[in-house]
């Protein structure tokens, strides 16, 4: 997949999924650490096996739309080659994480089965 589109600032609320493996498992949790320190924001857990619809071990960040013009160029430069999935929450799993999927770095094929009716 690689039809990434630049994460655009249109919804109230967001999660950022960052994506990691078992060599940049430190980095990551450190990551998602000093995000949730600098802009306050609620920070999952640091999930070391697939989980949901992310086929990736992963770090969930819950921000809002007053976050956004901060956090998603901050995770742009501090990311280091990890890559994020930005979407927004509407209520609609399946297009949230399709129509309002953004990605920061390369993109990750989802598992989105358990979204369809």
């Amino acid at each position: 997949m690689n039809n990434q589109k630049t994460p655009v600032n249109i919804h109230d609320y967001y999660h950022a999924h960052v994506y990691f493996d078992q060599e940049t498992l430190e980095f990551a949790k450190d990551l998602c650490i000093k995000a949730g320190d600098l802009f306050s924001l609620k920070v999952g857990r640091v999930h070391q096996k697939p989980i949901g619809p992310h086929p990736k071990w992963s770090c969930q960040i819950t921000f809002s739309s007053n976050n956004f013009d901060q956090l998603i160029p901050w995770l742009e430069d501090n990311r280091q080659g990890l890559s994020v999935l930005v979407h927004g929450l509407t209520g609609d799993n399946l297009q949230d994480h399709t129509e309002y999927a953004y990605w920061l770095g390369s993109d990750v094929e989802l598992s989105l089965a358990m979204f369809q009716p």
